[in-house]
């Protein structure tokens, strides 16, 4: 009984954070999602918020063409970040630490400061057309890709390198050394251990690399709106718009809703179809 009484006083202040912060929202917006309109009263409930994004293909579109974008980001992010984090650890010694810190500092500035960056390095007088008219591909300065799905996309790939490295690392370091020595005893080449020693054992820092720079992109809507225009425009932006500009909130959290439930479906087949095993820890 002593036992079950101080789970639960430690249990209860996390459960009840959760429940006021976590789904005390949740089910706000699923009510408003079936109000009239955004100012009028609770009752009587309706559909037609759910008919409206039904019978409306752009929003499938829209939600298709960002998770597709989304789903390109996390993997280019993956790609790029895994040869960092596999050189930090098993090429640095001790300033792996350091080295990484160096990693993610431009992770510490504003968000917004480093977007508006790319986009005066993509403009017409960035960097990008600079150096252009300085090989001589073209005579003047133009926005090459500003203001379109490339530019969002080299945009949050640069943002979002750090977080998908800040796993890869961490798996990659809790592997024990002494398994890449066993295969090299074995006969096995560089190439054949990385394949069939590092890389199995890395997945379970890979996924987390993927869900950290898939879900928060999925919903993204200032780096699209500052470099990607309109046609870089995400399903977040269409969200955005409906809260802010449109005074729409039924549907606004309607669409809240679709993201979310994408979202956890896609993490449970994730989870669920890819299998990922544990890391042996070095000792």
């Amino acid at each position: 009984m002593e036992t079950k009484r101080r789970l639960f006083v430690l249990i209860a202040p996390p459960a009840i954070v959760l429940a006021l912060f976590f789904l005390a929202p949740l089910v706000i917006m699923l009510l408003y999602s079936f109000k009239d309109n955004t100012f009028g009263p609770l009752l009587p409930l309706t559909f037609k918020h759910y008919i409206t994004f039904l019978q409306t293909p752009s929003f499938f579109r829209l939600l298709l063409d960002s998770s597709k974008l989304s789903f390109l980001t996390a993997i280019i992010s993956i790609i790029l970040a895994y040869p960092v984090a596999y050189f930090l650890v098993f090429y640095t010694g001790a300033r792996r630490v350091i080295l990484l810190t160096l990693l993610i500092l431009p992770a510490w500035t504003s968000f917004l400061l480093r977007v508006l960056a790319w986009k005066v390095i993509l403009g017409s007088n960035g960097l990008l057309n600079q150096t252009l008219i300085g090989l001589g591909l073209i005579q003047e300065g133009a926005p090459v890709l500003l203001y379109s799905q490339s530019a969002v996309l080299i945009t949050l790939v640069y943002v979002w390198i750090p977080f998908a490295a800040l796993p890869l690392f961490a798996a990659m370091e809790r592997i024990d050394p002494r398994l890449h020595e066993a295969a090299q005893d074995l006969g096995a080449s560089p190439g054949q251990t990385f394949w069939r020693v590092t890389l199995p054992l890395t997945m379970p820092g890979v996924a987390s690399a993927f869900f950290f720079v898939f879900i928060p992109t999925l919903g993204e809507w200032v780096t699209p709106t500052l470099v990607g225009g309109v046609t870089g425009i995400m399903y977040g932006n269409l969200i955005q718009d409906q809260f802010a500009r449109a005074l729409n909130w039924p549907l606004g959290a309607l669409l809240s809703l679709v993201l979310l439930v994408l979202v956890a479906a896609f993490s449970y087949v994730f989870n669920r179809f890819i299998p990922i095993t544990e890391v042996p820890v070095s000792t």
